[in-house]
């Protein structure tokens, strides 16, 4: 075995043999940011927590020091799918991984504990529950275990987003396994979800290594929903060919949604929790086998999904939590390569999300999160500068370039002040007799002008703040009341959601305080929009011969056909743009393609040599 040593924070040792591993299994030349100092940390069989956000190389962190550790690394995963997944895609790389799980017969798992016992598997993925039981304990122990990695350690957590009450038993490792490392690893922790894992897995003295949360391959937009069928094809025309998911926060939307898009052309699948396990496997495998590009989805849809060639991700309703949005858009641009974000809110989703908080144990806790949200979509700002400010660390660009405020995509109007003075003394001025306000509907209709039944039966047409917006269509109005709710100059209480001004609202009505507001896009701005978005992508693909990229790809699924496992096992697009750019005719040169380990260049080399030269 070798000896791996930290030499200072920033200054580490990496060793010949760390990146011939590399090379020689998965084809890179080089790490990434961060991962060094977690291999370093698990070779030195130093306890470890390490946050990379997703697409930042997780896996490999603990993946390579297995393979030159002696024994078997055992990775608690909480997912069979993504269990699955990684074994495949290791096992593809000819790295000995399995599994053990409820998926597998009688058989199958006689022959996993067999080559287990026999030492021929260097990374075995269990879930949390197995962990804790006497056999497997028993199973453990008679072996030689190299270190243990908690996966999606952030299930530890209360304060975590995907809570799971048996990740808070695996304090068990250190109790039956004394000596030897844990290493936890997660996408999204908090400086409280951080705590909790440090605290419940009682690591030692453990490396804590904090990536940027920052993913700048990723382009965010957020739009306030107003045609949703109309928002969401304008996206889908944008992408033709490409991989997305679009979520829906109800079942009744993913339903509705997937019948209209595929009624207008837009193939895709639905998933939800309502559909059978039958049906939800059976459209997950179509869409992971890339049979179909599009899947309309509750967020029942995404943990464990590796497929790293997803070019974009559609919200059509506001996630519940910051956390949520992070995961859930990260599921898109996992290889690296650019991947845009859409989200298309409105005030009811806030509503909606409150009511299926009530019954919540940590109620106060996800409604705070629920406002900071809120917040993100409609105050305009960076939305990149969001993100890493609320997972406690500092945005030090003046602009990402990657979202619609620092693109210039979002235009703020002009007298915002005076705006938002109008709209809070007209919230604060009408009210029932019992001094309770109105919804925001009602004080549209009153800055407006609408002389509804409603308004001439409570005589507000006589106050002086009826009509003060006349001039402003009734959805720019709703658009700069939905801004100052978010922003937090007025709130929204009761089970009506009537309006009132917060100490905020009272200082921005004084002129002390002025919010900054958004226009609503027109169509002409979103033609434009359009313009340079197209501008961009034809500039990505500028070295890259585009036919046989599309050769390439079809190889690919014939490939994952015959082999049975998903295509971007086999190659990634990262890969493939890659072999379209450079055109290797040789195996010397194939090697040289990006992702290309000596496993691969022996299995599949000649099939896309064969491509390239015909090409």
């Amino acid at each position: 075995m070798y000896t791996w040593s930290i030499m200072a924070e920033k200054d580490t040792y990496i060793s010949r043999e760390m990146l011939g591993c590399l090379k020689r299994y998965w084809g890179y030349e080089e790490f990434r940011p961060w991962q060094d100092e977690t291999i370093l940390s698990v070779l030195n069989g130093r306890d470890s927590l390490t946050v990379l956000p997703t697409g930042g190389g997780k896996s490999l962190c603990f993946q390579l020091p297995a393979l030159l550790k002696e024994g078997t690394a055992v990775v608690i995963s909480p997912l069979i799918s993504l269990m699955k997944d990684q074994v495949d895609s290791l096992k593809d790389m000819g790295i000995p991984a399995d599994y053990l799980n409820s998926s597998l017969t009688p058989d199958a798992q006689k022959s996993v504990i067999e080559r287990i016992r026999q030492g021929k598997v260097k990374l075995l993925y269990i879930s949390p529950e197995r962990l804790q039981g006497d056999w497997t304990l028993s199973l453990l122990k008679s072996i030689e275990v190299s270190f243990f990695v908690i996966d999606e350690a952030h299930c530890i957590s209360h304060w975590g987003h995907d809570f799971r009450e048996d990740y808070r038993n695996l304090g068990i490792i250190k109790e039956e396994f004394p000596g030897i490392a844990t290493h936890a690893f997660t996408a999204t922790a908090t400086k409280e979800v951080q705590g909790d894992i440090l605290g419940q897995l009682c690591l030692d003295g453990p490396l804590i290594n904090i990536a940027s949360v920052d993913r700048a391959n990723l382009t965010y937009r957020v739009e306030m929903r107003s045609e949703i069928i109309q928002q969401i094809t304008g996206v889908l025309k944008k992408h033709p060919r490409e991989a997305g998911i679009i979520y829906c926060l109800r079942r009744d939307d993913v339903d509705h949604i997937s019948t209209r898009l595929n009624a207008l052309g837009f193939k895709n699948l639905p998933y939800h929790a309502g559909m059978s396990d039958q049906d939800r496997h059976k459209y997950q495998e179509q869409f992971i086998g890339e049979k179909v590009d599009i899947i309309v989805a509750t967020v029942a849809f995404g943990m464990g999904i590796d497929r790293p060639d997803i070019r974009f991700v559609i919200h059509a309703a506001m996630p519940k939590s910051i956390e949520h949005y992070h995961q859930e858009t990260g599921r898109a641009g996992r290889d690296g390569l650019p991947a845009h974000c859409y989200m298309f809110y409105g005030g009811n989703d806030f509503r909606l999300w409150s009511f299926f908080l009530e019954k919540s144990p940590n109620n106060e806790v996800m409604r705070e999160k629920l406002k900071i949200i809120y917040n993100l979509c409609a105050h305009p700002q960076c939305r990149h500068k969001v993100f890493v400010n609320y997972f406690g660390q500092i945005y030090d660009k003046v602009s990402c370039g990657a979202c619609d405020y620092c693109l210039g995509e979002v235009d703020t109007v002009n007298d915002s002040k005076e705006i938002s003075r109008k709209i809070l003394s007209c919230v604060d001025g009408v009210c029932y007799g019992d001094g309770r306000g109105f919804g925001a509907g009602y004080i549209t209709n009153i800055l407006k002008g609408n002389l509804t039944e409603q308004v001439s039966g409570w005589r507000h047409q006589r106050l002086e703040v009826f009509g003060a917006m006349a001039r402003e269509p009734l959805v720019f109005i709703r658009y700069m009341v939905e801004q100052l709710l978010g922003q937090g100059f007025l709130r929204r209480e009761g089970e009506f959601s009537t309006l009132s001004l917060t100490e905020t609202g009272r200082q921005a009505l004084k002129g002390e305080l002025t919010p900054v507001l958004a226009k609503p896009l027109i169509a002409q701005r979103k033609k434009e929009i359009a313009g340079k978005q197209k501008e961009s992508k034809e500039k990505e693909w500028a070295s890259v011969d585009q036919g046989l990229f599309e050769a390439l790809r079809r190889k690919r699924a014939e490939l994952a056909q015959k082999t049975g496992v998903p295509a971007y096992i086999i190659f990634g697009d990262r890969s493939l743009k890659d072999m379209a750019s450079k055109a290797p005719r040789t195996r010397e040169a194939f090697s040289a393609v990006f992702g290309v380990g000596e496993h691969k260049l022996k299995s599949y080399s000649e099939a896309f040599l064969a491509v390239i030269r015909a090409h």
